[in-house]
């Protein structure tokens, strides 16, 4: 009988393991671009570890930012929703306390729940409405904005803490504490970890650094940045930039590796998803000026295409790539369908990935769209904050000045009401492999191009005039995704629940 019972011990020991929730990791790095790796074809920068990760895992090719800078993205990441439905129009502008977020989720379901890094959707102190305690995170070591060598992070709410080192490796070795924490505690891992890298100003060690030594007297143009040394602008040789840069991916890729070694380690791997994406498009003084169109700021595929990598081992057997167009907005809806966790009743923007992940879905069934809110009407009604500005100050320091200050705070405005005048903005839609971008010209008529991403993913043939019907049905679309938008930025959302 004890022979039998191990054998069915043995038979029924992966099943279990299966049916245990997984440990879930989303990391995200900050101005890191499409075809700033390895894998992705790059000539100079060195990503091992990414690399490997798209030789074993769930390669996208087609991962986009929700929105082309980083505080959007971000708030998109976090609640499944496009930035502009909660007022995240741009850096530097929180989102609101009334948006459920993936922390909240995961905390419903179990999760111990831990954000390390870059946070840049409101103040981390506390009292802060919406620092990631508020957002459904149990522990954090944050920052309002990003941060380079020696970091100053705020560890749950209290006041900046220096930490000494490589700002990557910092946060690595904190996430390993906290998956030791939480398996102390019997409960499923979630981490968020949002690098600083390779924001700029840029540093790196003296090892990553070598790697690149060719390139200052490949790239001599002079390209303007922030000075290390004054936290004011600067302008340097393109190389001497770009060798700092890449040090500094490199010493977030090797950071990634320690995490990865330490959950093989722990016996973790298996049944732990974790994913990495970039945040935007790669900054302008660092963009090369391929494969694709625009840089960081742009509504073009350069500004929102980014890496996207997922290992899950358990569900994820064996090495895959795909096309299909998956978002950071997709985060909250595929992280409720694998801990079974409802959907907040509001209006969503991302999608399920588990049939993409299970490889049951190559094309995406709804469009993806992006807008760049023109925020000038709005600040010329002088509307009342959503949040008291006193709770909106930053305290954790930066390299980079702004307004002769060190530190950043944030702004949310109520919205009064919608406005046809609020529907401009450089915006965009995707159906398909079919790409409309909408501007306004000088004169305040529309700019309209339509491009065949497959054909096309450069954006140099523009077909509006070729296929206007097409045109005219995205331009619709788009109008039509707006006005729900606008909706949602009234506030009318929160009062469904």
């Amino acid at each position: 009988m004890k022979s039998l019972s191990l054998v069915i011990s043995a038979l029924l020991f992966p099943l279990l393991a299966m049916a245990a929730p997984p440990n879930i990791i989303l990391m995200m790095s900050d101005d890191h671009g499409w075809e700033e790796t390895g894998y992705n074809g790059h000539p100079h920068v060195k990503t091992p570890v990414l690399d490997e990760m798209a030789a074993t895992g769930l390669k996208f090719e087609r991962f986009y930012a929700a929105h082309s800078s980083c505080s959007p993205t971000r708030a998109s990441f976090l609640t499944g929703r496009h930035p502009n439905r909660m007022g995240t129009f741009t850096p530097g502008w929180s989102l609101r306390p009334e948006e459920t977020t993936i922390g909240h989720l995961l905390s419903k379901a179990g999760y111990h729940c831990m954000h390390l890094g870059k946070w840049h959707v409101g103040a981390v102190k506390k009292g802060s409405p919406v620092n990631p305690g508020a957002m459904g995170f149990h522990e954090w070591l944050s920052h309002d904005n990003f941060f380079e060598m020696d970091p100053q992070f705020s560890r749950n709410g209290g006041p900046p803490e220096v930490f000494k080192g490589e700002s990557s490796e910092i946060l690595i070795r904190e996430s390993i504490a906290g998956i030791g924490r939480a398996r102390a505690a019997n409960k499923p891992v979630f981490q968020v970890i949002w690098f600083g890298s390779p924001h700029e100003p840029y540093s790196g060690l003296p090892q990553d650094l070598a790697l690149y030594d060719h390139l200052p007297a490949k790239y001599p143009k002079m390209v303007g940045l922030t000075s290390n040394e004054t936290g004011g602008n600067t302008r340097r040789p393109q190389g001497e930039v770009l060798r700092e840069r890449y040090a500094e991916i490199t010493a977030m890729d090797r950071a990634i590796g320690m995490l990865r070694k330490h959950l093989t380690e722990a016996g973790l791997r298996d049944n732990t998803l974790l994913l990495y994406c970039g945040d935007n498009g790669t900054s302008p003084e660092s963009a090369l000026g391929f494969p694709h169109r625009g840089v960081k700021g742009d509504i073009y595929e350069g500004g929102t295409l980014v890496p996207g990598l997922m290992e899950w081992p358990a569900r994820i057997s064996k090495p895959r790539v795909t096309g299909f167009r998956a978002c950071t907005s997709d985060l909250l809806p595929t992280l409720a369908a694998i801990t079974g966790q409802p959907l907040p009743d509001r209006p969503l923007d991302g999608i399920d990935l588990m049939p993409v992940i299970d490889g049951k879905l190559e094309a995406r069934p709804s469009p993806i769209a992006f807008w760049h809110f023109e925020i000038r009407r709005l600040m010329s009604t002088k509307p009342k904050p959503y949040i008291d500005p006193a709770l909106q100050e930053g305290t954790t320091p930066l390299v980079k000045r702004s307004g002769g200050k060190a530190t950043r705070d944030f702004l949310n405005f109520h919205y009064p009401a919608i406005n046809a005048a609020d529907h401009i903005g450089p915006r965009s839609i995707i159906e398909g492999d079919h790409k409309l971008i909408i501007r306004e010209k000088k004169s305040g008529e529309e700019n309209i191009e339509l491009f065949d991403l497959k054909a096309d993913p450069a954006e140099t043939r523009n077909l509006s005039e070729n296929k206007p019907e097409l045109a005219a049905k995205l331009r619709a679309d788009l109008r039509r995704w707006q006005k729900s938008v606008l909706n949602s930025l009234t506030g009318k959302d929160y009062s469904r629940e």
